[in-house]
Formats: C-alpha cells, structure tokens, sequence
C-alpha cells in the first residue's frame, strides 16, 4: 500500500522586510482627524470620511487642488507632523523585531508619507537604521506600488521576496497589517481588494509568522 505522506510545501523565500513609520515603528501621536478638519473644513471632512471607512488619503486628496491651495494644505500638514515631533516614541517590539531581522541577515527598509526630518530624528533617536528610507519627498508615494519597487530594484531582489508591514500589495509583496486595537475588519479591504496577507496587533507577532511561514535566507 502505497503512503499518503507528502513534503511539505517549501516556505516562500525572504530577502528583505519592509515598514511603514506612523502607526507601525512609531506609535501613532498626530491628530489625524484635527489634521484632516484643518486641511478639508468641517463639511468636507466628514463628506470624505463617510466615502473612505479605511482612511483618508489626504495627500491624493488635494493633489487637484490649486497650486495655492495645495501650499497652504501641505503647509498644515507639515506643522501637525513637526509638532508631533517632540512626541516620538518607537512601537513596542521594534527593537526585538529588527534584532531578529539583523541576525538572519534579513534587509529592512522604510516607507513613509511622512517628511525626512521624522525619520532622520526615528533614526537619531533610536539608534535603529533603515535603508533606503523613502520619506514624502520621494514621488510617487504609497500607496503607488512606486516606492516599494524602488526598494526592491535597489536590493536586487523580486517583489514577492519581501514582505510590507502596513499595506503594499499594489506592488506584489506580501503585506502584514499591524493593527493594534482591533480597528479594521475584512469588510474594511472588500473594495480596495487589498486584503492583507497576515495580521498581527503588535511587532513582536511578526516574528513567529516570519519563521513560520518564510525561508529566511539573506
């Protein structure tokens, strides 16, 4: 009689992880919502809340603006950034994460649509590096699948070798979803059609779906 016993299914191969800032390396100190009020006015800030349950994208938003307009909302938006700035504080399990990825060899980069001088003081502040960090001033920005192909053009490797800690699935890598309290759910995903691969509600998870569920060879 012939066994039923087959291998198991080989693990995917990762080269490289790459993250998100605001709400994934940082805990989350802006005011989104009295940025988005500033920026939009009262009317139509709730106008497109309730067109976008996951989140407003306000830098696409006003990209049809007046270039005058588009001075003053990009003027707000930084001043909220900067007085966030004082307030810095690095996600729990960052430290451990990146650890775990250094000792495999893994690379790590970084995604943000926030300005340089955020990340330059990530990195000052807490010692840990990524690279390349693609701050707002790299265009296109995320969540055009741009900034992520620019990483994996600049470490040679392909885009399903390298796993998005936030949401890069417009570009082919595998994506993990931080979400601390329980805000989103799958029907959040339905019309985007960018279910995330993995889920996790702190950094410290990532590491057990990494050695699950990846080889992990530099």
């Amino acid at each position: 009689m012939m066994s039923s016993f087959s291998p198991p299914k080989p693990k995917t191969r990762l080269r490289g992880v790459v993250f998100d800032m605001d709400g994934t390396l940082t805990v989350p100190v802006i005011d989104f919502p009295a940025m988005y009020r500033a920026v939009l006015g009262e009317d139509e800030y709730k106008r497109v809340k309730a067109e976008n349950p996951t989140g407003i994208d306000i830098l696409h938003h006003i990209e049809s603006w007046s270039p005058d307009l588009q001075r003053h909302a990009y003027q707000t938006i930084a001043d909220f950034e900067r007085q966030g700035l004082d307030r810095l504080q690095i996600m729990p399990g960052t430290a451990q994460l990146c650890g775990f990825l250094d000792s495999k060899k893994i690379r790590r980069g970084l995604i943000t649509r926030n300005i340089k001088e955020a990340v330059d003081l990530f990195h000052n502040r807490f010692g840990i590096t990524f690279s390349p960090a693609l701050s707002r001033e790299f265009r296109p920005y995320k969540p055009d699948p741009g900034p992520l192909l620019h990483i994996c053009s600049t470490w040679e490797v392909q885009p399903n070798e390298v796993m998005m800690v936030a949401c890069g699935k417009r570009a082919g890598a595998f994506t993990c979803l931080l979400d601390e309290t329980g805000r989103y759910s799958a029907d959040d995903f339905t019309k985007s059609n960018l279910q995330p691969d993995f889920r996790v509600s702190s950094l410290t998870e990532v590491l057990s779906i990494l050695e699950a569920n990846f080889d992990l060879i530099p």
